[in-house]
């Protein structure tokens, strides 16, 4: 628990919502609009290595059409926690294991939390769990379930950058959370 003083004005106001869905709301709370996630579901992100060949590791990443965007979007495998029927409770672990699997055709061996995040803070209060999946185990095809159409990359890490900026030329949108991928050449 954060234990500084808040001295925003608008921390106090009461909340309303605004208009509702099955998984999003939209917000007001003083003179802040945002979005938050329904029920209080947040998301699991993987950040999936793999040993590819001596001393050198691949990241699995997913790319699928994103309507919000009206691109494609290269981004980490991912899924919502507790979102499916009778999933309340869901670990982050266990939504995350189900997503790699669904999205990637991958099993994992070792699973790493390396905490909470937050991807957008003045606009979406949604977090998700980063994990780190390491040991991995084809398994199946992947592509998501029924409509996602995900498909998948397995791209050597000494490479990231050079992907990343492909995909970016053909118009391809690039999830944020990529960056971490990116720090050491951008740093």
């Amino acid at each position: 628990m954060n234990t500084r003083e808040i001295t925003c004005p608008d921390a106090d106001a009461p909340e309303e919502i605004r208009w509702q869905g099955d998984f999003i709301a939209a917000k007001t709370r003083g003179r802040w609009e945002y979005v938050s996630r329904t029920r209080g579901i947040g998301a699991a992100v993987i950040l999936a290595l793999d040993e590819a060949r001596q001393g050198e590791r691949d990241v699995l990443l997913v790319e699928q059409y994103r309507v919000p965007l009206g691109s494609y979007c290269l981004e980490l495998p991912a899924g919502l926690v507790g979102d499916d029927e009778g999933a309340d409770g869901e670990l982050a672990l266990e939504a995350a294991q189900r997503e790699l699997e669904e999205e990637t055709g991958y099993r994992a061996e070792h699973w790493e939390n390396l905490g909470q995040f937050h991807s957008s803070p003045g606009m979406v209060s949604e977090s998700f769990t980063l994990l780190k999946a390491t040991g991995l185990t084809k398994v199946g095809e992947g592509g998501g379930t029924h409509g996602e159409d995900i498909i998948v990359h397995r791209v050597p890490l000494a490479e990231i950058a050079q992907v990343i900026g492909e995909n970016r030329e053909r118009g391809t949108a690039i999830d944020v959370k990529l960056m971490l991928l990116l720090a050491e050449t951008i740093l």
